[in-house]
């Protein structure tokens, strides 16, 4: 399935959120739904079942993460769970290099693809949140003189 046909199929309850302008949350959401066949996938050979549930939770913690640091009223506190979300595609890229064997090679190098885009664009926003940083104004907090 393809970005633009996938994105037809997302529930207004989902596109209609402010959430939704978010590219990597997007992306990562796209992830997610692509993940479900590879873990399947993955399931049916004993020697990938673990790997298949590290690599769904890691797909899953991606989105899962953006949305919450979306939600947090500071830029410091989005940064931080935007951070979890960066520490959470790296994994999933690295569980997806892991089961090349058994996905094959079209279909790990189009996640690693799409990965790679969600941790460029995270790389991006992470910044952009710790520049908004509240600077208070020069001030005395010494004694008063008497």
């Amino acid at each position: 399935m393809s970005y633009d046909d996938w994105q037809r199929t997302v529930p207004k309850a989902i596109t209609g959120d402010f959430l939704w302008k978010v590219e990597a949350y997007r992306l990562a959401l796209f992830a997610s739904d692509l993940a479900w066949d590879d873990v399947t996938k993955l399931m049916g050979d004993p020697r990938t079942r673990a790997l298949s549930d590290q690599l769904y939770r890691a797909v899953g913690s991606v989105s899962a993460n953006i949305a919450e640091g979306y939600s947090r009223g500071s830029n410091k506190d989005r940064a931080r769970f935007y951070e979890y979300s960066l520490g959470s595609a790296r994994e999933t890229r690295d569980w997806y290099y892991k089961s090349r064997h058994v996905l094959g090679e079209e279909v790990t190098l189009h996640r690693l693809d799409l990965m790679t885009q969600v941790i460029r664009l995270l790389l991006t926003m992470v910044p952009e949140q710790r520049t908004y940083t509240v600077h208070e104004e020069e001030a005395s907090y010494g004694t008063p003189p008497c």
